[in-house]
């Protein structure tokens, strides 16, 4: 949600971010339903507060007076009703139309439509140099039997699989990893609950629109979802509530798994894991200050949490400047990390760093007390420490070996019993 005299004052710039994001919606045609609403509010106020003017000399009139005045408190009451019933249609087309209007980009988000125009900004690591050919993620989860996606899509259909024997272990091993990590850094670890309510999805910006891309319960509870991100019920932890500034910024990591339909991406990253409908991440949130600079700090150390982790997986990649038409309605400034994926010969998204300033805190109307005693929307960002299974991808094609073995990276040996390397099974 935006802040509505902000909008009043620059509508241009709102319907500009509108357009970028590439989202379909009138700026103009709102400001006419504002003006519509507020002036019917007006009115009804004005009419009410009359009325009971009205009601109140009554019992101090008598005779043809009191006749008169009873019939106009009367013409008063059926006025005051029907503008009561127009307000309130209003307001829910007012309310509603605000929830779809997006945020507006930094000056620093480059311009473009698809993540084809996203803006490299740096490559981290040296790509593997194979003396061999080699063997893409699939093949080498059959040699080491760390997961069978045949028998996943016969038991729950497309994009399924099943994890199996070391391929638990590597996700379970990545997973700690992340989360010792961001508890070293002082992050508040959190399980958060695994279905929500739509209030969440739409103060966290994911609702309305984004419908066909989450999982919602049936008609026995049509009002709860599946979460696609621990982003949104740790983001909702604070809603509502008056927090205190002095505690802010708050830090906190979400650990879930998270379940997505990939509707609209038919045909595309159909094999192996890359794009699938069930994964766990290790989420990182944070709450601070309604400061840019302040949210420009924070965005740049949950960058950096990712890029740390990266570095102890010994994987190379590159940080990217998310473009306008790959932006969520939300967000005013993202990047991307992509780690390289020998199999693709390219790199694969496999986190994203969003910056959102006050859009998701006033939807979940989570604020906190300024010292001059001003109640302001505090900022929000989050950021993918790690999502399993596509980070596994990396982790196997750049750590395999010639005769089918798979080196483990240093940091993930303490979590698997000090095994350094996994050989093929026989067989």
């Amino acid at each position: 949600m935006i802040d509505l005299t902000h909008l009043r004052q620059y509508p241009d710039a709102y319907q500009q971010a509108a357009d970028r994001k590439g989202i379909t919606i009138s700026i103009a045609e709102f400001l006419e339903l504002d003006s519509r609403y507020r002036e019917t509010l007006t009115a009804f106020e004005q009419q009410r507060a009359q009325q009971n003017a009205f009601s109140k000399e009554v019992s101090s009139l008598k005779g043809d007076e009191k006749t008169r005045r009873l019939a106009e408190v009367k013409e008063l009451a059926g006025r005051v009703k029907e503008l009561a019933e127009e307000s309130r249609e209003l307001e829910g087309v007012w309310r509603a139309f605000q929830l779809r209007i997006p945020s507006i980009p930094l000056d620093r988000v480059p311009f473009g439509k698809t993540d084809a125009d996203n803006v490299c900004i740096r490559e981290v690591g040296a790509r593997p140099s194979f003396s061999f050919t080699p063997r893409d993620h699939v093949a080498l989860g059959k040699l080491h039997r760390l997961f069978d996606i045949e028998r996943g899509v016969e038991v729950a259909g497309s994009r399924s699989y099943f994890l199996i024997g070391n391929g638990v272990r590597l996700q379970h091993a990545v997973m700690s990893l992340a989360m010792d990590l961001l508890h070293r850094k002082g992050y508040v670890l959190m399980d958060p609950p695994h279905i929500v309510k739509y209030e969440a999805m739409m103060g966290t910006g994911y609702l309305p629109g984004d419908e066909d891309a989450a999982y919602r319960l049936d008609d026995r509870d049509p009002q709860s979802y599946l979460i696609g991100t621990s982003e949104v019920p740790v983001c909702s932890f604070h809603a509502g509530e008056m927090l205190l500034k002095e505690e802010l910024p708050k830090r906190y990591a979400g650990y879930s798994p998270c379940y997505r339909r990939e509707a609209g991406t038919y045909g595309k990253d159909t094999s192996g894991l890359y794009r699938v409908h069930q994964f766990y991440k290790v989420e990182q949130v944070v709450i601070c200050a309604a400061d840019p600079a302040e949210s420009a700090v924070m965005h740049a150390e949950l960058l950096g949490n990712a890029e740390a982790l990266l570095g102890l997986l010994e994987l190379p990649y590159r940080v990217v400047d998310v473009c306008t038409g790959d932006m969520g309605k939300g967000q005013v400034y993202k990047n991307d990390i992509e780690s390289w994926m020998p199999s693709r010969n390219g790199y694969g998204e496999t986190h994203s760093c969003s910056t959102f300033h006050d859009f998701q805190s006033r939807r979940l109307g989570m604020r906190y007390k300024e010292s001059d005693g001003r109640n302001v929307y505090p900022h929000t960002l989050n950021n993918t420490l790690v999502a399993s299974p596509r980070i596994l991808i990396a982790l196997l094609e750049n750590h395999q070996q010639e005769d089918g073995s798979i080196r483990l990276p240093e940091a993930l040996r303490p979590y698997l019993g000090g095994e350094s390397v996994w050989k093929a099974i026989e067989g």
